[in-house]
């Protein structure tokens, strides 16, 4: 089976992060292709940016699944453009927000999912009320910029685990959701550090896109996920016209 994980920001060096930890967990039939958005910002970081990543987000998936891929996955928390996907698209597509609570609601009563700043923490905030997860999970900031998970000498790394060593004092957390998907790698080491589940959803979302196709299950075309209408789109959007997505 093909998985097509997609950033939908533009820094390729997260790309090769995500896509390792996406490898190092896919089943040995899986064929995981790991894209970066063309176009939008270097990092997701509030509602601005994840507006403006959702266009180039939709040109990989509609090519990635004109390519042959079974399933998508979109490797932002922020689920970024998930339901305009799963619209548009005629495969299963897989938010890692989703993954990683429904992942964490299996092995633990209360968990803690740390985020990067606080302006990603209202939309992750948002998402977890939306999945019925608010009775389980809080979400923390830990003040690190995306792009600083990039640099060891950022300190985020410390950050991060500061923040962690809270959530389980404070929280009561059992286990720990990582809130960003440039923090894919740093999940095995921080369970073997802190002695609690860690989730990290890049790789929640493999797991759950290959059970997805094995089931032969995709997004209802039924109601809200409806392929969109034909219309005409005008200016810059001109070619994200309905019937145009389709036939490039």
């Amino acid at each position: 089976m093909q998985i097509l994980v997609v950033n939908p920001n533009t820094t390729a060096s997260m790309t090769a992060t995500i896509g390792a930890a996406a490898r190092s967990v896919a089943g040995a039939s899986t064929e995981v292709v790991a894209v970066t958005s063309s176009m939008g910002p270097a990092s997701i970081e509030g509602y601005y940016d994840e507006a403006l990543a959702v266009p180039g987000l939709l040109v990989e998936i509609a090519a990635g699944e004109r390519a042959g891929a079974q399933a998508a996955i979109i490797a932002c928390f922020d689920d970024t453009g998930l339901d305009a996907a799963r619209a548009m698209a005629n495969i299963p597509v897989v938010g890692i927000c989703e993954a990683a609570l429904s992942i964490a609601s299996f092995i633990a009563q209360r968990f803690t999912v740390v985020t990067t700043t606080k302006r990603s923490w209202v939309p992750v905030e948002a998402l977890v009320q939306r999945y019925g997860m608010a009775g389980q999970a809080r979400v923390r900031a830990a003040d690190i910029p995306v792009l600083a998970l990039e640099d060891p000498a950022s300190g985020a790394a410390e950050k991060l685990r500061g923040e962690i060593a809270r959530a389980l004092d404070e929280d009561r957390a059992e286990a720990i959701v990582l809130g960003c998907a440039g923090m894919a790698d740093l999940a095995a080491e921080l369970q073997r550090e802190f002695g609690v589940p860690v989730i990290d959803g890049v790789g929640a979302a493999v797991k759950q896109a290959e059970a997805l196709i094995a089931l032969g299950l995709s997004t209802s075309k039924r109601g809200a996920y409806a392929n969109p209408l034909a219309k005409p789109y005008l200016g810059a959007l001109e070619s994200f016209a309905p019937d145009a997505v389709a036939a490039e």
